[in-house]
């Protein structure tokens, strides 16, 4: 409803104020609106945007990082909270509007109004110049007013042309997450709701496979764009409905899609992201009835606890995966016994009981049993199907966590030697080798493989999930010896200067 509003105030030239008037008013009997969250509706972004702007400015006037965010911003926008003066003051300039038009007493404690020079109503008359901070999401064209969609595709071509340039603009910040959050959240939107010509299908799936292809080759920023561009295209098709042979062919590339989207976020480090996206997956899954597809998509969807310090919860989920692939042979039924014994792994730990190493042996087994029975294409394909390498770097990294570092090494060199292409499977492959030394105590050698396996990663694969492991590494030495001649290398690759890191350019 906010959005036809809103679209409607725009073509006959309202300004955001009185759009927000016109949506409290209209969505507040229904909804419970508040005249906050009004004003966000009226500009028509995300919380995540509102919140990058009051860091923005924040920045601008030379404080810290403040300590609002998404939920603390939900909960004043549903009246749960109030916001405090300080606040109140930055969301009072980032709308441009006195405390009372959101809904709040009293002046507010700058002591004087929020509205600029050229503003009428709380909104900018003229588009504003480059010094003008954070308004180009407030402040949208208003001769050229755009459908959502096509403004959140524009974010992320803007993004992939920045990246094919080496801009190290280009990053993972508010608005590229807005846009990634809103094509998803229409895909959801869509797949509850929903002609296209076969050839066309044809050539979505093609794309589709070839993403899963280049998910081994490509920095993960750049590959999401180009995944969420296609994902949005299959969207469009899947709003209205169609013959069913035809609807449950969108429906298997959208699960795809976005469980290749939901990978993507794990290796950029916003499991936030990664976990809705494999749940919009698995509602497209769904719709197909494929027990291998929703079982792929819930295997790697337990990947997100597994990662983020949830082991039971992976444990659990690797359990749901296996029952749902059943007797069908299929990339899951190897999938789900391995994440089932990195799980194990991580509840055990190094000083493992002899009946938890079995346990997660066994699971090892039943996976390359599994392995076996696949098709031969999902023996080859690292995305939609499961790869030997993959089986070896991933029985590697439980003989890790176990503490088998003789078996675990013998078979890290195996994984490794299988990988000439994958640089952030081949980067872990070596800091679970390093981890091995470490574990044998034999520090010097652990440090001298990490420097390595870091001085191969370039910028664009340097995120907050590819280096977790190797801060995690840093820390075990430091407890063993701070003073090792070989941390000073080791820390070097793994904070470099911000001019050779090329900071903003992948990482989240």
């Amino acid at each position: 409803m906010a959005r036809r509003i809103r679209a409607r105030g725009l073509a006959v030239g309202r300004t955001a104020a009185q759009i927000a008037e016109e949506i409290h008013e209209a969505c507040s009997p229904q909804f419970g609106t508040t005249k906050i969250k009004s004003h966000r509706l009226s500009h028509g972004i995300a919380l995540a945007d509102v919140i990058e702007q009051v860091r923005a400015l924040f920045e601008r006037d030379s404080k810290g990082p403040p300590g609002i965010g998404e939920t603390l911003l939900s909960a004043y926008e549903s009246g749960l909270k109030r916001p405090g003066p300080e606040y109140l003051h930055y969301l009072c300039s980032v709308y441009r509007v006195e405390p009372t038009v959101l809904g709040y007493d009293g002046p507010c404690i700058c002591g004087h109004g929020h509205r600029m020079p050229g503003v009428v109503g709380g909104d900018v008359v003229e588009r504003p110049g480059p010094s003008t901070p954070v308004r180009d999401l407030l402040a949208p064209a208003r001769d050229e007013p755009r459908p959502d969609n096509e403004e959140d595709e524009n974010v992320l071509r803007r993004t992939l042309l920045q990246l094919l340039a080496n801009n190290p603009d280009a990053r993972l910040d508010g608005p590229v997450l807005g846009a990634i959050e809103g094509i998803r959240r229409r895909m959801d939107d869509t797949l509850v709701s929903a002609t296209v010509s076969a050839a066309m299908l044809d050539q979505w799936e093609e794309a589709t496979l070839s993403f899963g292809r280049q998910y081994s080759t490509t920095a993960p920023l750049r590959l999401l764009c180009d995944v969420l561009l296609e994902l949005s295209a299959v969207r469009s098709a899947m709003s209205c409905r169609q013959p069913i042979d035809l609807q449950e062919r969108l429906c298997r590339m959208s699960a795809q899609l976005s469980g290749l989207s939901g990978m993507i976020m794990i290796n950029l480090g916003d499991h936030r992201l990664a976990r809705s996206f494999f749940r919009t997956g698995r509602t497209a899954a769904d719709e197909t009835g494929d027990r291998a597809l929703r079982a792929w998509v819930t295997a790697r969807e337990a990947l997100v606890p597994l990662y983020y310090g949830d082991a039971r919860e992976a444990l659990n989920l690797a359990k749901k995966s296996r029952d749902l692939a059943g007797q069908t042979p299929c990339a899951a039924q190897a999938m789900a016994p391995v994440v089932e014994a990195r799980a194990l792994a991580m509840l055990s730990g190094t000083d493992s009981k002899k009946e938890v190493v079995d346990q997660a042996k066994r699971a090892l087994a039943r996976a390359r049993n599994a392995f076996t029975h696949m098709k031969s294409n999902e023996q080859e394909d690292m995305a939609f199907g499961y790869t030997e390498r993959q089986l070896y770097f991933y029985q590697g990294d439980v003989l890790t966590k176990l503490g088998q570092t003789l078996e675990a090494e013998v078979v890290l060199d195996q994984a490794l030697d299988k990988y000439q292409d994958h640089i952030l499977d081949q980067t872990l492959i070596r800091l679970d080798r390093a981890q091995c030394r470490l574990i044998e105590g034999d520090l010097t050698d652990a440090l001298e493989i990490g420097t390595k396996a870091l001085a191969m990663l370039g910028p664009e694969y340097r995120t907050d999930f590819i280096m977790r492991p190797a801060l995690a590494l840093e820390q075990a030495i430091l407890a063993r010896d701070k003073h090792h001649p070989g941390l000073v290398a080791f820390q070097a690759q793994l904070r470099p200067p911000v001019a050779a890191r090329g900071e903003g350019s992948g990482g989240a």
